[in-house]
This record gives C-alpha cells, structure tokens and sequence, in this order.
C-alpha cells in the first residue's frame, strides 16, 4: 500500500476503502492463524521484549539466570560423576563443577541465590564405589 490518502478525504473512509480493496484482491486469504483465536492476554502489563520472549518461545530457546544455570550444570554434573567409567573421570567431574561453585559463592551474580555448596569429593566419589559394585553385583548386563 504505497498509495497516499488524497486530500479533503476523510482518514477513516480512506482506510476502510484501502481494507475493502485488499479484501476484494484475496491478500487476506491464507493468512498464518487465520482462523485462529488471538493468543490470549496472561500480564497485561507492557513489556517492550515481548518479540523477543515470543521468538524465543517459538525456538524453543531458554535464557537462565547465572546462578540457575550453574544449579543444573552442577546436578547434570553429579550424574555425569556417578556415571563415570572411571574414579579419576568422577573426580574430575566433580572438581571442575565444585571450582565453578565457588567462584559463583565468593562473586554472585545478579539473580537468585545460587543455593549450592561445593560437592564433597571423597562423598562422590564414595557413591560412585557404592554404584560400581551394585552395578558389577547385579550382573555383567546391567546398566549403570
């Protein structure tokens, strides 16, 4: 719609013409969501991300925190520990995530509280003995 209102009409009369013309081309037909009812209001607040969480959402994308991350970093971390084909892998695991804890402890940043201690190593490791010898215990075919 490159056209311009002309003079001494009214905006209005002009804008329903311009709707009435692009209805009649069929530059209405075949919309996306056509048919569909409007996503409905939860906060009607303002919000000027709301594009952005929308596209986000549609991605299938997810933003956490610093401090949320780093509490599913660490419990992904201890079931990578238990998981370990190795003590020395296990440790490893857990002292890596344990340095990443206190970093976050001594310089937390904005957002919730991390709510996290460091892993007791020797603990993990002592759970992954615990696990190995069940797993052996229960027979060459099961799974860890």
């Amino acid at each position: 719609m490159t056209e311009r209102k002309p003079p001494g009409v009214p905006f209005e009369s002009w804008v329903d013409k311009q709707i009435r013309d692009a209805q009649g081309r069929g530059e209405f037909d075949r919309l996306p969501g056509a048919g569909q009812p409007l996503p409905a209001e939860v906060d009607s607040t303002y919000d000027e991300l709301w594009w952005v969480r929308q596209k986000m959402v549609r991605e299938g994308l997810a933003v956490l925190p610093p401090s949320l991350a780093l509490r599913k970093e660490a419990e992904d971390a201890l079931v990578a520990a238990y998981a370990a084909p190795s003590e020395r892998i296990a440790r490893k695991i857990v002292e890596d995530v344990n340095v990443k804890i206190r970093d976050m402890m001594f310089k937390p940043p904005p957002g919730p509280p991390l709510g996290k201690k460091p892993y007791d190593v020797e603990e993990v490791v002592r759970e992954w003995r615990q696990r190995r010898a069940a797993a052996r215990a229960d027979g060459p075919g099961s799974a860890v």
